[in-house]
């Protein structure tokens, strides 16, 4: 495994978790739609590289 795979791995849980509470506070649909994205982006780059 290596540190790229990591790091990517970890930002993709980190906006996950920003995804979920974001959700919860009843945030703008758009704003979570692309954080969204980014974290589904992150952890697919990040498991790809495993």
């Amino acid at each position: 495994m290596s540190n790229a795979a990591i790091a990517l791995i970890a930002v993709g849980l980190f906006l996950a978790g920003g995804v979920y509470s974001l959700w919860k506070q009843k945030v703008a649909k758009g704003v979570i739609a692309v954080l969204a994205i980014g974290s589904v982006m992150a952890l697919s780059a990040g498991l790809l590289r495993l």
